[in-house]
């Protein structure tokens, strides 16, 4: 038997490695992997100049990957003949394609300067936020050391991601059983100030829905006549400035100038409403408590040490 002073040592030790396992660090790279900055940088801008609507992309893409079960790259795992994975689940087949090609892209790049070190779910995180930042938006602290997941299911994520059709009271409760108040809801809401919806997202709403300001409820319609047919069909979250990262999506609420039933409803619930109209008229407010809140989110239930592990492919699990 081993003398206790030598299990002490053992014991400390081992907790000592596992404690820096799972620690974050904005510089998690700077040794193992020095060009990380460089390479995601050069992707990032390469993807964005030529497909302009990664940026919005990659931020849905996160917000569906970190929400339902934390931060781990999940989504992006590819469904095998024996495991339909999350990225097939209903609610996701809507995800854009560009996003996923810039995470194969960063993921390439880097394996091949720094094999089997840098996680998918950090590409993500940081793609993310360069992105918003490229459009104009805040930038924020991305802590980086994740590890990411090793399984991935679309039973999974049932009920834990926002429809856009949910009253708000629902959206409420999925967003506080995650961690975040109300206030932190209303903020990442205006992550819709870029991207699109596809038009059987809303377009049945748009008749019976008394919030749409009438001409652009008619501008809808003729939008959106022939989606029955073309179901890729969609329309500007933010008709007014589609492509900047801004707080003219809380300012087009009060005007009927929402897209999707939960962005009405945004503005005509007092738990909310409160918080738009701070936000339409303080967009350094707005950029500080989205910011704040996309670092929570970014760190929410990672996975770090032995808990996970670094893909070599992002689409499969090793």
């Amino acid at each position: 038997m081993a003398p206790p002073l030598l299990l002490f040592v053992l014991f400390f030790l081992s907790s000592t490695a596992l404690l820096s396992e799972s620690r974050l660090s904005l510089d998690y790279y700077s040794k193992t992997c020095p060009s990380f900055n460089r390479i995601m940088q050069e992707t990032i801008t390469n993807k964005q100049i030529n497909s302009p609507t990664t940026a919005a992309g990659t931020l849905r893409l996160l917000f569906h990957d970190c929400l339902p079960n934390g931060c781990d790259a999940s989504i992006l795992i590819s469904s095998t003949p024996f495991n339909k994975a999350e990225r097939d689940a209903d609610i996701n087949l809507s995800l854009p394609g560009d996003p996923f090609d810039l995470i194969v892209r960063a993921k390439t790049a880097l394996e091949l300067s720094c094999p089997n070190t840098v996680s998918c779910s950090d590409i993500l995180a940081v793609a993310a936020r360069d992105l918003i930042v490229m459009l104009g938006g805040p930038y924020y602290n991305v802590y980086l050391g994740r590890k990411d997941s090793r399984s991935s299911q679309a039973s999974s994520i049932e009920g834990k991601l926002p429809k856009p059709n949910m009253k708000m009271s629902q959206i409420i409760d999925l967003f506080a059983a995650s961690g975040f108040n109300v206030q932190e809801t209303v903020a990442l809401s205006g992550a819709h100030t870029i991207g699109f919806s596809h038009c059987k997202e809303f377009s049945s709403n748009i008749s019976n829905d008394t919030h749409y300001n009438p001409r652009f409820a008619q501008a809808l319609k003729q939008a959106c006549s022939g989606y029955p047919k073309n179901p890729t069909l969609s329309v500007f979250n933010d008709i007014m400035s589609p492509n900047k990262f801004d707080n003219l999506y809380y300012q087009n609420l009060p005007k009927g100038l929402g897209l999707l039933e939960s962005d009405h409803a945004l503005y005509n619930d007092p738990r909310t409403k409160p918080f738009v109209d701070l936000y339409a008229k303080d967009q350094n407010k707005f950029f500080r408590d989205f910011a704040r809140a996309m670092q929570k989110l970014s760190v929410y239930r990672i996975k770090t040490g032995r808990r996970g592990e670094i893909r070599r492919r992002c689409d499969a699990a090793n």
